[in-house]
């Protein structure tokens, strides 16, 4: 089976790298005309004439980047299976629609208000009652096209640096912790759900994930599959979904979903019995699920900006390193490393001793550290 990736970066590299011993071949779209995968057949179009001879050549199609033109999603769709839908796209790329969606459903989300004017902006930080968070209502990710207001006269500043005509406006969450629950839902219906992760976030990029969460309530975890179970089959998912969360003292909040491998679930390459990549290849192929059961506990590092002391880090026994054949560049993404342990406690060690070797990793602090 060939399988088209609509996106040609590291999540594609990945993906690529879990389908190959399954047989899988894959072509990649992109877009953007900087594809980084470095594997796999690349197909570079910037404006769409190459999209059929795209289709010609896979079986299915999947995406690895949601900040693409839905209309493309569709058009595919309408000659070869598309997964996940379009749908799934459009509302994700809309942070309007998906907060309405999640409402609809029951999933609990900040109070927001829409603002399409500076003005606006002034009005809706008054009445939802600083800080807020202002967001454009599209486009925007890793933190950027959001501001924080501290007060309402912060509106035309704010207004300014965003520079978009449509913003969400979200009161401010006061959270213990930032967590995510990734799931996976076959072509019949099937359901698996990866442990949550807890996820701390520097300059607006993740920068740690540990799974399985330390120190979750059941309800905790309950809700939140309940919530991700929602959507998987209001939207007749297919394939990987993440929900991003706040874990606050009321329980869950819900931030954003991605249609799509997340940053927050690469820990499972090594951290559990079937990685977030080849669950969803076997979905989108119309296989069954793997096992998401974790091999005790997982911390993944980001590689941010500079490479580090590559060479010390595979000296680790307990570090497993991936890169993405990408250039050094301040805030780019260029790799991460999974650190394994079986306690919480050599966890904590294990990660701090890997990360010195990271020029600029942020000090490691989590549930599982004093916050001084």
């Amino acid at each position: 089976m060939r399988i088209g990736v609509l996106g040609a970066g590291q999540l594609g590299r990945m993906l690529a790298l879990a389908g190959y011993p399954l047989a899988k071949t894959f072509v990649f779209y992109d877009m953007s005309g900087s594809p980084s995968a470095g594997l796999g057949e690349v197909i570079i179009d910037r404006d769409g004439q190459y999209l059929d001879d795209f289709i010609s050549r896979v079986d299915r199609v999947t995406y690895e980047f949601e900040h693409l033109p839905v209309d493309v999603a569709e058009k595919l769709a309408e000659e070869k299976p598309v997964h996940p839908c379009p749908r799934a796209l459009q509302v994700c790329q809309n942070r309007e629609a998906e907060k309405t969606l999640f409402g609809e459903l029951g999933i609990p989300t900040p109070e927001w208000k829409i603002a399409d004017s500076a003005k606006a902006l002034e009005d809706a930080a008054e009445k939802l009652g600083c800080p807020v968070v202002a967001k454009s209502n599209t486009e925007g990710y890793d933190g950027k096209g959001q501001a924080v207001l501290r007060n309402p006269e912060d509106a035309a500043e704010a207004w300014a640096s965003i520079g978009h005509p449509r913003l969400i406006v979200e009161k401010f969450v006061e959270f213990k912790r930032e967590v995510s629950m990734i799931a996976v839902r076959s072509e019949d219906g099937d359901l698996a759900f990866y442990p949550m992760a807890e996820n701390t976030h520097h300059e607006g990029i993740l920068r740690y994930s540990i799974a399985p969460a330390p120190g979750l309530e059941k309800h905790i975890q309950d809700d939140a599959k309940r919530y991700i179970r929602a959507l998987l089959n209001e939207l007749n998912y297919v394939g990987v979904l993440t929900l991003e969360l706040f874990e606050t003292a009321d329980g869950l909040v819900a931030n954003e979903m991605a249609p799509r491998v997340h940053n927050s679930g690469h820990w499972s390459i090594e951290g559990a019995m079937t990685s977030q990549f080849e669950n969803h290849i076997r979905a989108v192929s119309g296989h069954h699920l793997g096992s998401v059961e974790p091999r005790g506990v997982s911390c993944m590092i980001n590689i941010i900006g500079e490479h580090g002391d590559i060479e010390r880090i595979l000296e680790l026994p307990y570090a497993h390193l991936h890169l993405y054949n990408k250039g050094e560049r301040p805030g780019r993404k260029l790799g991460h490393v999974n650190i394994l342990a079986d306690s919480y406690e050599e966890l904590v060690w294990r990660v701090r001793n890997c990360a010195q070797f990271l020029p600029g990793s942020p000090e490691f602090k989590s549930s599982l550290t004093p916050r001084g």
